[in-house]
């Protein structure tokens, strides 16, 4: 996998937490935040595919054991 640099623009005491997180988990800033990211990306598409697998259930329908048509009629519930 290739790596590319980028710049990312901070706050001062974000910038110094992020460090001192980093620091603690003994991983360089840079590893650190790459972590973030791809923990970030990762759990957006795990999201993506249980959504898209909700969907196609909802489109197909979930079977309930019942049968294709009801075998009673609307008179028959509604007997007195």
């Amino acid at each position: 996998m290739a790596l590319h640099n980028v710049t990312v623009t901070l706050p001062e005491d974000l910038l110094r937490e992020a460090r001192h997180m980093a620091v603690d988990q003994g991983v360089s800033l840079s590893k650190f935040l790459a972590s973030l990211v791809e923990e970030r990306v990762r759990s957006s598409e795990r999201y993506a595919a249980a959504r898209e697998r909700a969907l196609s259930m909802m489109r197909s329908g979930l079977k309930l054991g019942m049968p294709d048509r009801p075998t009673w009629t609307r008179e028959e519930l509604h007997e007195r």
